[in-house]
């Protein structure tokens, strides 16, 4: 145990999939494993430990932002002895094909964060990668799923209500893809215990089309993005 899970070691399987919000670790957990069990509460923050299609996989929440996911997930990598770790979550997107309810396979993490610095890890051009095998898999399962996705760079922030406006062409000649809170720490936290990480996103709001789903569109409407992350766990 660690003092933000208590479960014990064998309570957690060695692929996790990551929400941000607790309840839609719950929601996952109850629409799409079987026998799910709570085996973690501290402080709010869910995780269930089920299986899909016969294997074991646990979902547990990671909260908002680059703090919160490194708490977690270094807990996780460090002391569960988890192999992957798979975030799923929603992002804002900067581009026209990216609209609400697409998915996003994040290849790379561009961030002005000081998080990665902090443990220890370089971030050439401000950027980390996804574990390339993980990477490669699941874009070879979104294909044969026939689940569309894009995959490219998107933006790791830190500030949720920003002061500054976005440039529109500082975005476009990075090639971002969307802005989301958590990925880059997830990567710098599986480069630092040498373990596999990966992201996949579901648009939530368009900066383009200015849509956006509702709250509870938010918890509930992303099986696309949730059927990739667990059908591509179980592979691993």
């Amino acid at each position: 145990m660690t003092p933000h899970n208590k479960a014990k070691l064998q309570d957690i399987a060695k692929v996790v999939l990551m929400p941000g919000d607790p309840l839609r670790a719950k929601w996952i957990a109850e629409h799409f494993l079987m026998k799910p069990k709570l085996v973690n509460d501290v402080r709010g923050m869910y995780a269930y430990t089920g299986t899909y299609k016969n294997k074991k996989v646990t979902v547990m929440a990671h909260g908002m932002g680059m703090p919160s996911i490194g708490i977690y997930s270094h807990e996780l990598f460090a002391f569960y002895k988890v192999n992957t770790i798979i975030r799923i979550g929603s992002a804002g997107s900067f581009v026209k094909n990216a609209n609400v309810g697409s998915v996003i396979i994040a290849d790379e993490a561009y961030s002005n964060s000081d998080y990665a610095r902090e443990v220890g890890i370089k971030t050439p051009n401000h950027t980390l990668k996804a574990t390339p095998k993980t990477l490669a898999l699941c874009k070879k399962v979104s294909a044969e799923l026939k689940i569309k996705s894009l995959v490219g760079k998107i933006l790791s922030e830190d500030a949720f209500y920003s002061a500054t406006p976005w440039n529109k062409r500082m975005l476009l000649s990075k090639g971002l893809l969307g802005v989301e809170m958590e990925a880059f720490a997830l990567y710098a936290n599986a480069i630092r215990n040498k373990k596999n990480a990966l992201c996949i996103l579901t648009v939530s709001d368009s900066f383009i089309s200015n849509k956006s789903m509702t709250p509870e569109e938010r918890q509930t409407s992303l099986k696309d993005m949730v059927v990739l992350g667990l059908e591509t766990a179980i592979r691993i």
